[in-house]
């Protein structure tokens, strides 16, 4: 009988460890991806078209709010309870998501939802950097990025398959399992020090941030739509969110454990990074949950075809994911992948702005297969890089406001590409539908629901499909130079050489655990 050895056990040990950590990433990955094929059979069931883009934005807007604050507590409690918190309240809130009876409720057990997924992602990264050294966390994240392909295969897949023959409930419903094994599975493997950081924890900070952030956040939504941009309530809104974000900045500087340490923005990575971030998520999100509505009002497919229409782009992720990270643990370089990644996704997007109505199916495949290849390149290498250049101590705020800036991006340009859609498909359907249409359809609004859609008889039927191809080609279009901005601000993105030690291991040498073995095959 052979005895295990200590390294052989800490390297068991950390496959475990990983294997929770990825059954964690998968569940907050799914939700991402696994709702977008059913938004229009949602909003046929409950209404409220208009506020399609809010079951996305209030989901991103609670996460973003959150996020540093999900950091800064990891920072003080430890990782380990933080994470299983944001798991339970994730858990429970997915429940009351799929109970949901109307649009309101839909978005308000979204945006509950939200806070418990602020925590996951970035806790998750968190824990990957206490025990992984950077250099070696390449090829770790790269794995990590894949659990995000592999979801964002089996999202809209999914989605749609429950859609369709379940109910589009069960897109809310299935995290309820994953949470629970992810729960138990942590308390089970991960084994962490226990923190003894003497805290005042910045509450007042929090709600600052959290104001600001909703309050520029509906400019954005209602600006020129609900109310006139001079409007007082526009107006009202604008001057609040910049007196918060005012207050909220003098408050970091004075309070003795800020919830964003202002003083990590001396490093020039952490600047470039979380603006680089903010564009791509600006762009990413606000873009691309306009492909399964293509795919399914102007190509006439199915939820779950749509879903599997979207295979390509999601392979062009997990491949440079993957890649990347692999390639990143072998030279220690990074700053390349950011720059290509940028320009591919710009041009993907570019590619897609070209699709419509009659565009061969390869071509739009080719299209997102691009753009899924040059996001995989971006996203995953920039938390790298951050979490390379900040001291040990400040680690998960650091990890935090990285993923804040992206976050955040990601929220405002949802609400901008809806807005922008919303306000270009009116003016398609105007310039679009024939003459008499209005009387042919007794006065209905023809993109209130998208299921009625293909029963309109067969000019209205084109006018209005012709509509909705060109808004989300406009809105494709309109994401390009957004995209070209980060490609321009990954020139000035600094190549700091990437630590060889976990940052645990620096942190904590003495803790008998440690140090963990750098490679584990």
């Amino acid at each position: 009988m052979t005895t295990e050895t200590e390294p052989e056990a800490k390297a068991r040990n950390l496959r475990l460890i990983f294997a929770a950590l990825m059954v964690t990433m998968l569940l907050a990955a799914l939700d991402q991806t696994i709702v977008s094929t059913a938004l229009p059979t949602i909003t046929s069931d409950l209404g409220g078209l208009n506020e399609l883009s809010w079951v996305v934005t209030a989901y991103l807007l609670a996460s973003t709010a959150s996020t540093p604050i999900w950091g800064k507590l990891s920072d003080l409690y430890g990782r380990k309870p933080m994470l299983q918190t944001a798991v339970a309240i994730f858990v429970v809130t997915s429940a009351l998501a799929g109970l949901s009876q109307n649009m309101s409720q839909l978005i308000a057990t979204r945006a509950l939802q939200g806070i418990g997924g602020g925590g996951l992602m970035v806790l998750v990264m968190a824990v990957i950097a206490d025990l992984v050294s950077a250099r070696e966390r390449g090829r770790y994240s790269g794995l990590f990025g894949a659990v995000f392909g592999v979801a964002s295969v089996l999202g809209p897949l999914l989605g749609g398959l429950f859609t369709e023959h379940l109910s589009w409930r069960w897109v809310f419903y299935v995290n309820v399992p994953l949470g629970i094994a992810a729960f138990l599975i942590l308390g089970a493997v991960l084994h962490l020090p226990k923190r003894t950081t003497k805290h005042a924890i910045d509450w007042l900070g929090a709600a600052l941030m959290v104001g600001a952030t909703v309050m520029l956040l509906l400019v954005a939504v209602w600006g020129g739509q609900k109310y006139a941009w001079g409007s007082t309530t526009i107006i009202g809104l604008a001057v609040g969110g910049v007196l918060a974000t005012v207050l909220f900045i003098l408050q970091e500087l004075r309070h003795p454990e800020p919830l964003v340490p202002l003083s990590m923005f001396r490093l020039a990575v952490l600047r470039i990074a979380s603006a680089m971030g903010f564009v791509i998520g600006f762009a990413m999100f606000g873009a691309i949950v306009y492909l399964s509505i293509f795919m399914q009002v102007v190509r006439g497919a199915s939820p779950t075809s749509a879903g599997l229409q979207l295979l390509p782009l999601m392979l062009g992720l997990l491949i440079t994911s993957i890649v990347s990270g692999r390639l990143i643990t072998k030279t220690g370089r990074y700053k390349i992948y950011p720059m290509a990644g940028s320009a591919t996704a710009a041009l993907g997007m570019f590619m897609l702005s070209k699709c419509g109505m009659h565009t061969d199916l390869w071509f739009i495949w080719l299209s997102a297969f691009v753009l899924g290849a040059g996001l995989g390149g971006c996203m995953q290498v920039l938390i790298i890089a951050v979490q390379n250049s900040v001291k040990p101590a400040q680690l998960g705020a650091a990890t935090s406001t990285s993923t804040f800036f992206r976050s955040i991006g990601g929220s405002f340009g949802t609400a901008v590409f809806g807005a922008i859609w919303t306000a270009r498909l009116a003016d398609e359907l105007v310039r679009n539908l024939p003459a008499g249409a209005a009387d042919a359809l007794g006065g209905a609004d023809v993109s209130s629901s998208m299921s009625e859609i293909a029963s309109l008889p067969a000019p209205i039927h084109d006018a209005v499909v012709l509509s909705f191809a060109n808004a989300i080609d406009f809105t494709f279009a309109v994401a390009v130079p957004v995209m070209l901005v980060a490609f321009a601000l990954s020139f000035f993105l600094k190549e700091v050489p990437l630590r060889t030690r976990p940052t645990l291991e620096d942190e904590l040498e003495h803790d008998a655990a440690l140090p963990l073995p750098e490679r584990v095959d």
